[in-house]
């Protein structure tokens, strides 16, 4: 008897990243000699409806749903699949691929597709925050600043956070805020508070080098001062950082509430300015494809 065909259905952002590679050619070309595999490929519309790609995932009844992109991508799939059992693998198609860092998917298309068939599933914790679904990272303060600039630069890639970042460090305005976990209640001025299901942004920026997506508790982050050699040390050595500067707590839920309104992101996309931030932990909410090991 022959082995029973494993349907794949790739969700694919035609739009992500600025990769050269034609990853709809790399995926029939790698699955051509490959029998026991069905592929089914869906290229999304620019804008799209969540919705629809949640119909497409529920019609296909794959039993691998992988998304092509970057970490957005990976959040629109994981929106309609999260708290099932159906694993989810990233082919790292995004000009941000975080997650795909994180999970230690490769970087090289052929290396990206083996995993997704001799890979493990590992089930990884997401989080809740202010009722959205939250895979990576969430704050509030000076970044969610950065990124609401950043959208409005006509430069993109690295230069433009960075040109971004410049404009908002001399107009940053520290919060005082009350932090109330499942295990302790705080009182802080901040300049940014990071709600963090990961270690690290797209960008590289390691602001969580103790996170872990397997231990069904997040981490939040507390700067307390923006200081350059707190940047360099997340950015590209990882040492220990200063505790009077930055802090860390653990939780499975927190409340956040800032005496003042200030600028909110979730996963990189700007979301307001809110003086209240609820956070609460998803256990092992999506089953990823990683690689053995």
């Amino acid at each position: 008897m022959s082995p029973a065909t494993i349907r794949l259905l790739f969700i694919i952002n035609p739009g992500a990243g600025n990769s050269d590679t034609d990853w709809e050619e790399a995926i029939k070309a790698f699955f051509s000699s490959r029998n026991e595999y069905e592929i089914h490929l869906y290229p999304f519309p620019n804008p799209c409806d969540p919705e629809q790609i949640c119909t497409v995932i529920r019609e296909a009844k794959a039993d691998r749903v992988i998304a092509v992109g970057g970490d957005g991508t990976l959040k629109l799939v994981a929106e309609c699949v999260h708290g099932t059992e159906t694993p989810v693998g990233i082919l790292p198609a995004g000009s941000a691929n975080g997650m795909a860092t994180e999970l230690g998917i490769p970087a090289d298309p052929e290396q990206a597709l083996h995993t997704l068939i001799q890979g493990e599933v590992k089930p990884i914790h997401l989080t809740k925050v202010n009722g959205e679904l939250c895979i990576h990272l969430a704050d509030i303060g000076f970044n969610a600043f950065v990124i609401k600039k950043f959208d409005e630069e006509k430069k993109r890639g690295q230069w433009g956070y960075v040109k971004a970042a410049w404009k908002v460090l001399w107009q940053t305005k520290y919060m005082q805020i009350k932090l109330t976990t499942d295990r302790e209640e705080v009182v802080r001025r901040a300049a940014m508070v990071v709600i963090a299901n990961a270690t690290q942004y797209g960008n590289g920026v390691m602001i969580n080098p103790e996170g872990s997506l397997y231990d069904e508790r997040f981490e939040v982050v507390v700067i307390r001062k923006i200081s350059f050699t707190e940047i360099f040390k997340m950015r590209f050595i990882h040492k220990n950082f200063n505790p009077a500067k930055t802090e860390f707590f653990q939780a499975k839920a927190i409340e956040i509430r800032s005496r003042h309104k200030a600028h909110f992101q979730v996963d990189g996309e700007y979301r307001g300015k809110t003086n209240t931030v609820e956070a609460v932990i998803q256990p092992k909410a999506l089953k990823m494809i990683v690689p053995k090991g």
